[in-house]
């Protein structure tokens, strides 16, 4: 089977390496990066110390057509990445996004929804230098499949991501929720506060509830019974009156975890706010469901991202005015 990773950053080369699959490309448009990987090998560091030969390429560098497409570009970078990659999946080809928000409705317009699955991962990676990721959590590697179609080949594709670590069979709306309703949270946070998730969870424990619960909220209105993430049900976690409690212990395998998005905002870039708890604003507006707060943290991003607020702790204060 010919897979590529489309977006090897620090996600996408962390999972290539994991998943240890000789055919598998690495396809990125940095291109220092992608010389360091077919120089050096793909280095990984933190919570696993892995060096891997690999093959990488930049797209402008792809032939043929693949069997398979892993997607772990940033989002708002989706629509172009789609119609760059349809000409280079067979024709019974699938997709599988290991992005995060809920990135298979766009992708379906494209590839047809049969062809579309998502999958999400448990840790965070930053990359520290071109070819050098390193893990920023301590949570295992956790994988959670799903098929957005029909899922035809899903037990054809269930060995391959079981190679990167414990994999769990799932209904895709439920998995993807779950992992929203973190990402909406933490990641929004971090990105205005500067904080890692464990800093979050343990000093504004109110807020990075309030922001789940929405996310919750509005899952159910999408008929989730049970929110599945890393061996929990966030509903059962995060719904009753010990959550304030369980936080802090839920969250501690993330004491090095900024937000990606943070990053992208110090590196001078747009970050994928409008994508991640944007996405749950949207899908509340489609179900009826009012999120409020989650719709104010991604305009106070905006404003910080436009130099109208800075990145501190003293920002998660506007949320509450």
């Amino acid at each position: 089977m010919r897979i590529c990773i489309y977006g090897a950053g620090a996600m996408g080369t962390s999972l290539g390496v994991l998943l240890d699959e000789m055919s598998l490309e690495f396809v990125t448009h940095n291109a220092a990066h992608a010389e360091a990987l077919n120089r050096e090998g793909a280095i990984v560091e933190g919570a696993v110390s892995r060096r891997a030969k690999v093959r990488a390429k930049l797209p402008s560098e792809m032939t043929g057509q693949y069997d398979l497409v892993i997607l772990a570009v940033k989002q708002r970078e989706n629509h172009a990445a789609t119609h760059f990659l349809k000409p280079f999946l067979k024709e019974d080809g699938a997709i599988v996004t290991v992005q995060n928000g809920l990135p298979e409705e766009e992708i379906a317009k494209v590839f047809g929804a049969d062809r579309v699955y998502g999958c999400t991962l448990s840790w965070g990676a930053e990359i520290l230098r071109p070819g050098v990721v390193r893990v920023t959590s301590a949570t295992g590697f956790q994988l959670a499949l799903g098929a957005y179609g029909r899922g035809t080949r899903l037990e054809e594709l269930a060995p391959i991501f079981a190679h990167a670590g414990t994999l769990t069979l799932g209904d895709l709306t439920e998995l993807r929720f779950a992992k929203l309703a973190v990402n909406a949270s933490f990641s929004t946070l971090s990105a205005l506060s500067g904080c890692t998730f464990y800093e979050l969870a343990k000093r504004d424990r109110a807020l990075s509830l309030a922001l789940i619960r929405e996310v919750i909220a509005v899952a159910k209105a999408y008929g989730c019974k049970k929110l599945p993430i890393n061996g929990h049900d966030l509903v059962k976690v995060f719904g009753g009156r010990f959550a304030k409690l369980l936080l802090p212990a839920a969250m501690k395998a993330y004491r090095e975890t900024h937000s990606g998005m943070l990053r992208d905002i110090q590196a001078g870039k747009r970050c994928d706010v409008d994508f991640v708890a944007g996405a749950a604003v949207r899908a509340g507006k489609k179900a009826g469901v009012a999120t409020p707060l989650l719709e104010r943290a991604v305009a106070l991003v905006h404003d910080v991202e436009n130099g109208l607020a800075e990145i501190a702790p003293e920002t998660l204060r506007l949320l509450a005015e």
